[in-house]
């Protein structure tokens, strides 16, 4: 009995007739986050977190419809218990849990397993199998515990503004930029959003996810405003007319891929953080275990290698699956 299959619209529980963030329209979807891979447009009808809602009427329109659970609620669908648990990667990510006739698969979607704050800290469900990204399995990937990295981001911001320069972030619009603009040091100056963070941020308050409310940049807004203050701003911004109002200033990057030298250098900005949120190689490892899952599905990354070294050294039977999931493969771009 397989409580799951891929299909060419996507990942699919045939028991309870429905897809889990399908990629072609389908009658029902369950959406694990609102990231542009794994929510996107033209299903009958959504379930989803609570804290996905409006950002989801944002980006696919308000009259989708739509049905949100909360962590741990269980909804029966054809004798299939559906549950959401936390994923850890943006507010409102999900892992979802399917269990049928005793046998649980758990698809966690993208996720990271350090509490960032804002997200709803990655909560390990036992199942039997267990389906996992690993867009960072390898073991170059190591994350510094973000207290360090922010505290590094306040200091860029802070020299800056000595050297008379404005600071311009580059973020994920949904997940990253408002886990930037909680930790920034708001004592070093003003903090600005994009319209497209702006309006996220909006979205996300409204569904009561706890963001330091702070100002859009507009066509009005004088220049002098910009003086020492750090704007947070999506990738499609980098090198763009909009940017000449903040001038002169200084640019970084927020990715998981400045922790490789080559990928620093392509990005264009001046420096780059190394800032993920999904899980870095020990985090996929001490996730994956945390199920004690006997077979575990891969999804985007490094799949053929992650796999041995999952069957080889872990001795868990791990199969690839080609998905459309991009995890921050787009990071450079906009997610």
């Amino acid at each position: 009995m397989s409580l799951i299959e891929l299909t060419d619209h996507g990942l699919y529980c045939p028991q309870a007739e429905l897809f889990i963030d399908p990629w072609k329209p389908v009658d029902k979807a369950i959406i694990t986050h609102a990231h542009a891979d794994h929510s996107r447009w033209g299903m009958k009808h959504y379930l989803a977190h609570h804290h996905s809602e409006k950002v989801m009427r944002l980006r696919l329109g308000s009259d989708i419809s739509l049905e949100t659970m909360e962590y741990g609620e269980i909804m029966d669908i054809n004798g299939v218990k559906v549950s959401l648990h936390p994923a850890g990667h943006i507010p409102g990510s999900s892992q979802v849990k399917l269990s049928y006739k005793g046998k649980i698969v758990v698809i966690s979607g993208d996720y990271k397993i350090e509490d960032d704050g804002l997200s709803k800290q990655f909560e390990p469900v036992k199942c039997h199998e267990f389906v996992s990204e690993c867009t960072f399995g390898m073991p170059i990937y190591k994350w510094e515990p973000q207290a360090i990295v922010f505290a590094s981001i306040n200091a860029w911001w802070k020299q800056n503004t000595e050297q008379g320069r404005n600071s311009v972030i580059f973020s994920y619009s949904l997940g990253k930029s408002q886990r930037i603009i909680n930790n920034l040091d708001a004592s070093i100056g003003d903090i600005f959003a994009h319209g497209a963070i702006w309006n996220t941020n909006q979205a996300l308050i409204s569904n009561g996810v706890p963001i330091r409310d702070i100002p859009k940049v507009t066509a009005e807004t004088p220049k002098s405003r910009f003086k020492g203050a750090l704007i947070i701003a999506p990738p499609s911004a980098m090198g763009s007319a909009w940017m000449k109002k903040f001038a002169p200033f200084r640019t970084a990057v927020c990715s998981g891929w400045m922790n490789i030298r080559g990928a620093k250098k392509r990005s264009a900005a001046d420096i780059g953080f190394v800032l993920s949120d999904h899980a870095d190689w020990e985090g996929l490892i001490t996730a994956i275990k945390s199920t004690e899952a006997e077979k575990v599905y891969l999804t985007h990354g490094s799949t053929a290698a992650f796999g041995r070294y999952l069957e080889e050294v872990e001795k868990i039977q791990a199969v690839a699956l080609e998905t459309l999931f991009e995890g921050e493969a787009a990071d450079l771009a906009d997610g």
